[in-house]
């Protein structure tokens, strides 16, 4: 049988703070992100795997605080001046780490927003000594500021992320399918998204229900429906 045509519509995530599920793993830095008026200096590291959360929490304190959220890589020292106006998160900086003029934009903006006393948030996949900014007074800043991880999910957490990664896409799978997966997939936040995914272009294509006979055909399972 031909594979049907498919439109693949893009996920709208969810990043409210009721959208955003608390368990042992992450339950320190969301402890931090609620309460940013005790973040010594006024500034706060968030750390963690690619789809831990990072940038949920960053939308979740932006709602709340009437921050700015701005890409790393998008910095500009034009944009420094209104930017510090306010509480600042910045997603993303080890990925500046190759270009020394950004670098430099983020430490005018780390000092300005400071001493206009306001709030900076950073986010980074590692731990911030590992984020190899070239820049020597940006990488002692980044290193001295509170630092907060998302640490690897628990199964508990897992099946949470699952549920929510298909309600983005507004896929209802079958009941046994979340508990077929936890039991097969790799347990990190970058494999829960990229299965789901893959389940939502299969069964787009296929023209089919996301079940535990699909995943177990995609994840190369031999596996029968009853």
């Amino acid at each position: 049988m031909a594979e049907q045509l498919s439109f693949e519509l893009p996920a709208r995530t969810a990043l409210g703070r009721g959208d955003f599920f608390v368990a042992s793993s992450n339950a320190l830095a969301v402890a931090m992100i609620d309460t940013d008026t005790a973040w010594p200096g006024g500034k706060l590291v968030l750390t963690g795997e690619a789809g831990s959360g990072k940038t949920h929490l960053a939308h979740v304190w932006a709602a709340r605080t009437g921050a700015e959220i701005v890409a790393a890589r998008d910095l500009t020292d034009e944009a420094v001046p209104e930017l510090a106006a306010g509480p600042v998160a910045v997603e993303d900086v080890p990925d500046i780490a190759p270009n020394a003029a950004v670098q430099t934009a983020l430490f005018h903006l780390h000092n300005l927003v400071l001493a206009n006393g306001n709030r900076l948030l950073l986010t980074g996949r590692s731990a911030p000594r590992a984020w190899g900014l070239t820049l020597p007074d940006l990488q002692s800043r980044v290193e001295g500021a509170q630092a907060a991880a998302l640490q690897p999910p628990c199964d508990r957490l897992l099946t949470v992320l699952l549920a929510k990664l298909f309600a983005d896409r507004q896929i209802t799978p079958r009941p046994d399918v979340i508990p077929y997966l936890l039991r097969r997939m790799d347990r990190s936040f970058a494999s829960a998204q990229d299965i789901v995914a893959r389940l939502d272009r299969e069964s787009l294509s296929r023209g089919r229900a996301v079940t535990r006979d699909l995943a177990a055909t995609l994840l190369g399972g031999n596996e029968k429906e009853p």
